[in-house]
């Protein structure tokens, strides 16, 4: 049966995941397919590893060119406009306002031997409408989704399974809203520095890994005497450290992976109050499967809902289900090519 699929292309400053979705929204694998993005070698080599790569990805799958009925593409923002690139921190200058979608589009029909409709969306979207398939088990829910790593990747999808993406295509960049420090015993505390540039206290300086120095600095006034007090390790080997002492009971790392749930507790709280969503999605490496345990992934849930519940409408108390992601490092390939196959359904 000559089914047609949707391509989605997920691609980063350093590599380019490859899966696709067929009519159904039925993932055609999920067998990671990654290679080198190849950004230092400028935009015709980006091009032309994503047109390869797909080739490799339909070989492996027994399908052909001519099945393919659309294609995605997830990239990190910014962005100057619809499928054209802003300045990036992790990107070469010459990629910025590159119209990497009028590129692509060529690439691919010349490839495909036609035009292919091709939609382009943040990878932190793409990654929320993956997940929120996969979560709602065919009910008509919206769903949020927060993705904890690096930095605080956000996404909102709504029931008809697309994400927002406002005005600007930066909605939901919740990473730089405001800390509600008092509520974290920190109101008197000068606020942690965030890579943004704002000053006013960023959830995603007090939730991920790009904080993780200056609440590790803030907690080893506590803790004087621990190992990492007296380490001359440098920082990054340091705060990389702390999953593993955490998940060993060190109760230092305990404590920073505790207040760190709580803070996004809280910002899950704010977000519901501005979203009402049906359920919530916490992605990223701390509900990694292969890197952490059951017992410090169900912990970690657990302090987001406690910390969320209080600040919540009386009607969500209790119903808004807080759950962990499941696809994993496919989520924004299996994501940009759902977005292909919705926007084709319009």
């Amino acid at each position: 049966m000559n089914q047609n699929i949707f391509i989605g292309t997920d691609s980063g400053a350093t590599t380019t995941k490859f899966s696709a979705v067929r009519e159904n929204g039925e993932a055609v694998s999920t067998k990671v397919l990654q290679r080198p993005t190849n950004s230092d070698k400028g935009r015709e080599a980006v091009i032309g590893g994503w047109i390869a790569g797909v080739g490799e990805f339909l070989a492996q799958n027994n399908l052909q060119w001519s099945q393919v009925a659309g294609v995605g593409l997830a990239i990190p923002g910014p962005y100057e406009r619809y499928g054209v690139w802003g300045k990036s921190a992790n990107l070469p200058a010459s990629f910025g306002g590159w119209d990497v979608r009028a590129d692509y589009s060529a690439a691919l029909a010349q490839q495909a031997g036609r035009p292919l409709p091709l939609t382009v969306s943040n990878d932190g979207h793409c990654g929320g409408v993956a997940e929120a398939q996969h979560a709602r088990h065919g009910q008509p829910l919206s769903v949020l989704m927060l993705m904890p790593g690096s930095g605080l990747g956000s996404a909102f999808v709504g029931q008809d399974g697309l994400p927002l993406i406002g005005q600007t295509m930066c909605a939901l960049e919740t990473a730089h809203m405001v800390t509600p420090l008092h509520l974290l015993g920190l109101g008197g505390s000068k606020p942690f520095p965030c890579g943004c540039g704002r000053d006013w206290g960023c959830v995603e300086a007090y939730t991920t890994i790009s904080g993780l120095p200056h609440l590790l600095a803030e907690k080893l006034l506590k803790y004087p005497d621990h190992e990492l007090a007296k380490s001359s390790a440098p920082i990054k080997e340091k705060v990389l450290s702390l999953r593993t002492r955490a998940q060993k009971g060190d109760a230092l790392a305990v404590e920073i992976f505790d207040f760190q749930a709580r803070a996004l507790g809280l910002h899950v709280a704010n977000l519901v109050m501005a979203f009402d969503p049906g359920l919530v999605i916490i992605g990223g490496g701390l509900m990694d499967h292969e890197a952490t345990t059951p017992e410090f992934r169900a912990r970690y849930l657990q302090l987001i809902s406690e910390a969320a519940q209080p600040y919540l409408w009386p009607q969500q108390r209790g119903t808004i289900k807080i759950v962990p992601a499941v696809l994993g490092e496919l989520s924004q390939a299996i994501g940009a090519a759902l977005v292909a196959l919705y926007q084709s359904r319009k």
